[in-house]
């Protein structure tokens, strides 16, 4: 979930749910890889998220939906 856009206006949404992109190298970088509003996956600086851990039926029902 987005909790801080700063300087990432267009790109993303406070308090929406961005699908990750797992990316090792990112994350030792500490970055994080999303699916942002344009639709493409782009590395953003991981202080701008917090991890959410859903309940299996949600994850089942986001999957269904993209």
């Amino acid at each position: 979930m987005c909790i801080k856009n700063a300087g990432f206006g267009a790109s993303l949404e406070v308090r929406k749910l961005y699908a990750v992109v797992a990316d090792a190298d990112a994350e030792a970088n500490d970055l994080i890889r999303v699916v942002d509003e344009s639709g493409e996956d782009y590395l953003y600086p991981a202080k701008l998220f917090q991890k959410l851990a859903l309940p299996g039926e949600v994850q089942r029902a986001l999957r269904l939906a993209s």
